[in-house]
Formats: structure tokens, sequence, C-alpha cells
């Protein structure tokens, strides 16, 4: 079947929609497309049955504490690896760190499978947009498209579904990495040097304000990331801290210049073991073994008494 409005010929599953409610190859936003022509498949627009609330919702895994952080050459974003249902573990391997594209990321927190379907419907808006326009979305567009979708996912929100999000890229006309936060309104504000959001955030961020400096390099934003994951297992019980007997350590991604990077696992261990050991180290009693055994000689001659 033809579109007169067109003048082309429709994809099966589609005829009898007016041209103006099939954008594809009109309207650059894939989003648009998908509401269009499928509103069934936008995890945005879709319903709990009956009516489920946040109280009689079924249990669904939420992941937790994600962060990220500024230095010199762009931005170090990180995530824990827990994800709860309730009170109960639901998993502890989950990834919550995801390139958005090839220059920018999205650290998801929130109900974890909303999360990772909007992750995927942005992924595929930018793409769309690049092959519809022939040219990149705009770091500041693309934190606009995430902030519209964020938004439009309030209905579910209401549901108890709610998703915010970290976005973070490096700005090409700038020159430097940028890193913008989401309410779960679509609120969108640009922080200048780090955030965190879940249910560790608060201590994360204490950490994050602690250890960042300006122009810090990437292995200290590093290190400081995962410190500040690791303060937040210790004062959240959703957040999962690193667990070197199970190999299981943080999400840790770089954005730069030269796109998005994770960082290797041996890195990220090596980062966790120098966190512990500057712990231990201030963990030790001052003096050391003499001091320890000049406690113990004392201890002994009081009990001699």
């Amino acid at each position: 079947m033809t579109d007169p409005s067109r003048g082309t010929s429709q994809p099966p599953g589609l005829q009898g929609i007016p041209g103006s409610a099939y954008p594809m190859g009109a309207n650059p936003s894939f989003a648009d497309l998908l509401r269009a022509t499928a509103p069934g498949m936008d995890p945005r627009t879709a319903s709990l049955p009956g009516d489920a609330g946040p109280a009689t919702q079924p249990m669904i895994p939420h992941g937790t504490t994600v962060l990220a952080i500024k230095f010199a050459d762009g931005v170090v974003m990180a995530g824990d690896r827990r994800a709860v249902e309730g009170w109960n573990i639901a998993d502890e391997r989950i990834d919550k760190v995801f390139p958005a594209d090839e220059t920018s990321a999205v650290a998801i927190a929130g109900a974890a499978g909303q999360a990772t379907e909007i992750v995927r419907l942005f992924q595929t808006e930018l793409e769309h947009y690049e092959k519809v326009e022939g040219d990149r979305l705009s770091l500041e567009g693309k934190a606009n498209r995430l902030a519209q979708m964020i938004r439009q996912n309030f209905p579910m929100a209401l549901q108890g579904l709610v998703v915010v999000p970290l976005f973070a890229g490096f700005d090409d006309r700038r020159g430097e990495g940028r890193l913008f936060r989401y309410d779960a309104t679509g609120g969108r504000w640009e922080e200048a040097d780090f955030h965190a959001t879940g249910s560790g955030s608060l201590p994360a961020r204490s950490t994050l304000k602690k250890r960042w400096r300006p122009g810090m390099d990437r292995s200290a934003a590093i290190r400081a990331s995962v410190e500040a994951l690791y303060d937040a297992s210790q004062e959240d019980v959703a957040t999962g801290g690193p667990n070197p007997l199970r190999g299981i350590f943080p999400t840790v991604k770089t954005i730069t210049a030269q796109g998005v990077v994770a960082v290797p696992e041996d890195e990220v261990r090596e980062a966790f073991e120098a966190v512990v050991g500057e712990l231990r180290e201030a963990l030790r009693p001052k003096g050391g073994s003499r001091a320890r055994e000049g406690s113990a000689k004392a201890e002994a001659s009081q009990d001699e008494r």
C-alpha cells in the first residue's frame, strides 16, 4: 500500500497508518516512531496489571548505587553489582553502566528491568538520529533526549518503577567531559565535579567530595570511585561491596575523547586493594608491634599483682 502523502511504500504491518504518524525518514526520533506505530512495545507507556501500585506491585529487582566523577581527560562512571528485591539479594553481578554511543554512557539506578529497557531505547534513539540526520546529536541534545524519556516514564514511576540515571559524555565542542543527573520527573541538572545516585548515594557522595581534586588523573578518579562504592556498601545494605573471594568488583568505565572504555577488572582489584590497605594502615595501633608488646606486658604485670 502506498501512502499518498509520502509517495513511498509502507512496510508490512504499517498499512493504513497516515504519513504524519509514520515518521521514518522524516522524524529523527526513534522513540516517536515506536510510540506512533507500536505503542505496546514502548516500556514507558506500559502499565502494571490491575490497580498495582507501589504497595501492591510484585517484587522487582532494583539497582542501587552508581556514581560519576570528572577527571582531567573526561569522566569515570562506576556502579556496584548488586540488585535487590525488597530485603533480598536478587543478583550480585548486574551491570549498571552502559555505553549510550561511542562517546557517552549511562549509569542506572532504580527498577533494573525498566531502566535497562530505557537505556536500550536511548541507544537506539541515538543511532536512529545519526542515520536519519547523517550527524551525531550534540552532548547537550543527548542529555535532553534522555530527560524526555525519563519524563515519559513518570506514569510508571508512580506505579513504583522509578528510573533515575546518570549521564556522562565527552563534549567535542568544549573538549571536556560533562556529567548530568536526573530525577524521576525528568528534571535534568549538570554537575560540575561528581555525583552519585541510588540508595547508597549519600555515603558515596561524601567520599567523592573528600577525594575529588581539580585536574585529578585517571587512576586517582578510579580509586576514588571504588572507595566511594566501598564506603556506600558499609552503610547501605542494598549496595554490594567488592568481593575478592568471588571475583566481584564494581563496573567502572572511562569516557574520554577516545570513547567509552571499560576499566579492566585487574585494575579495579588493584584500586580496591589500595583502598583496603590504606584503611588497614589507618586502623593499626600507633607504635606498631612494640606498642602491642608493651600493652601485653603491662596487662601481665597487673594480673600478677
